[in-house]
This record gives C-alpha cells, sequence and structure tokens, in this order.
C-alpha cells in the first residue's frame, strides 16, 4: 500500500482538527440566535397589539351596526337594549357573554345602552392605552367619544386626531364611551 505523502499527512491531520465548532464560534451562534428570537417575539408583541387595536374597533362598529338595524325607525330609548341584542344574537363572537353581560379581550366590561331617545352609548372598560389610543384614532361614525358616561374629555370631532386620541387615552387601562345616534 502506497504511503501519503507529508504534505498531505499535514492536510489530512488539520481537517482533523477543524471538524468542531469552539467554544468562540458556539458562544457567537447562540448570540445572533437569541437576537433573532427576541425580534421575532417584539415583532409579534407589535402584531398582537394592531390586531387587539382592530378588533376593538371592529367590534364597537359592529354594536353600533347591530342597534341600529335593530332599532331601525324605533327610538332608542329601551332599557333592554344590550339583553335585546343578546337574544337576537348581534354580539360580534370576540366579545365574551355571561347571561346579559358583556366583556372584552381584557376582561372589561363592555355595555350597550340607550341614553336617550336618540341615542346610545358603547362603552368600553379596561381598555390598555395603546388599544384604546388605536381605536379612537381615525375613529367616524360617532357624536361623541369620551372617557367616561359623564363626558369626560368628550372628542366630538371626527376624525379623531392623534394627540386627541392620546389625551383621551391617558390612562394605563381606560374605559371609552362611544356615542351614536
Amino acid at each position: 500500500m502506497k504511503q501519503a505523502s507529508p504534505s498531505v499527512r499535514r492536510m489530512l491531520s488539520n481537517r482533523a482538527r477543524q471538524r468542531g465548532a469552539s467554544l468562540l464560534e458556539g458562544i457567537a451562534y447562540l448570540g445572533i440566535a437569541a437576537l433573532v428570537v427576541l425580534g421575532a417575539v417584539s415583532l409579534l408583541t407589535n402584531a398582537f397589539g394592531s390586531a387587539k387595536s382592530n378588533q376593538t374597533t371592529e367590534e364597537v362598529v359592529a354594536l353600533r351596526t347591530a342597534v341600529r338595524k335593530l332599532y331601525a325607525g324605533q327610538s332608542y330609548n329601551d332599557a333592554n337594549m344590550q339583553a335585546n341584542l343578546i337574544t337576537a344574537r348581534a354580539i360580534p363572537n370576540t366579545l365574551v357573554i355571561a347571561g346579559n353581560a358583556l366583556s372584552n379581550s381584557w376582561s372589561g366590561v363592555v355595555t350597550v345602552a340607550s341614553t336617550a331617545a336618540n341615542t346610545f352609548n358603547v362603552t368600553y372598560n379596561n381598555v390598555p392605552q395603546d388599544v384604546c389610543i388605536s381605536a379612537v384614532s381615525g375613529a367616524n361614525g360617532w357624536t361623541q367619544i369620551a372617557r367616561d358616561a359623564a363626558g369626560g374629555g368628550a372628542v366630538v370631532a371626527f376624525p379623531v386626531t392623534a394627540t386627541a386620541a392620546a389625551t383621551l387615552c391617558n390612562a394605563a387601562n381606560n374605559t371609552i364611551v362611544f356615542t351614536a345616534n
């Protein structure tokens, strides 16, 4: 059998030593992998926050549409408005229904109630600040949006500017009262 030359033996010996990754290469790989994972988590968190904001806007508009449809040509002066919406199965599937009570994604109470003969409120409680600002900003089709049932910090100019939305949604968890006619 023919024996390998010294240069070939050195090359084979170097390849044998280069088979595994060094500790520094392993640490660098783990560091890069951690950065990629953190970036992905950050993007997912932002995406979920945006999705919750869109969901809230869709729920509020769906409730407004349901009330207008159920009470077409009638006065909104009905103490049983929310119960009637539940019975008519006009509540968005994303809201939790327990008896005649509704709750949102953050376990906040949602109410739909008449305020006078020609207006009604859709009230969302426990809404996170970022979702509140996104839901209120650019809202249209309402007569007023306020931070409480007494009309505190009410916005009546539509679409709502980002500054007005940030002023209205100034707490970590907010109550938003949408009024329509």
